[in-house]
């Protein structure tokens, strides 16, 4: 993979984190002050837990294993993170955004924190669309032998 060609997937890699961590903050201020009286909390556990695994899994080794640790970015798992942290945010904003009232029906703080979560929830959505499909094109050009070659034929060995 040529530098030029991913001079801007460092930039968002910073902004998926730091959208799950907004996201781990409103889903863990609604678990908090809602608990258990609140009927479709899984959606919202769901979420809290798709911010962890961004923020502190998928993220940091899409970011990291490329260039620190090159034997554990396979050509097949980086596509693979990508396509499920992708489906899991779609799944997630969808579920609370479909559970959530009206705009003008949301009286209550927990409620304004799912209506932000659904929001930021859509923007990692987009964010992933995007560099998964960077990663899927990468992983086509690698396969059709178009991709840049290591200037070492043993550094996999």
């Amino acid at each position: 993979m040529a530098h030029s060609d991913i001079h801007w997937v460092y930039p968002v890699r910073l902004v998926q984190a730091l959208f799950a961590l907004i996201e781990i903050g409103l889903t863990g201020y609604v678990v908090g002050s809602l608990q258990d009286s609140w009927t479709y909390s899984g959606a919202v556990d769901f979420m809290l837990f798709l911010g962890c695994w961004t923020a502190f899994l998928a993220v940091p080794y899409l970011a990291c294993a490329p260039l620190w640790f090159p034997r554990l970015a396979h050509r097949f798992v980086i596509p693979a993170v990508e396509v499920v942290t992708m489906i899991f945010w779609f799944a997630a904003f969808i579920a609370i955004g479909a559970l959530l009232p009206p705009a003008p029906g949301c009286y209550w703080s927990a409620c304004h924190a799912l209506q932000a979560a659904t929001v930021f929830g859509a923007f990692e959505w987009a964010l992933f669309v995007a560099t998964t499909v960077f990663a899927i094109r990468e992983l086509m050009q690698s396969r059709s032998g178009n991709s840049v070659k290591p200037a070492n034929p043993h550094a996999g060995v």
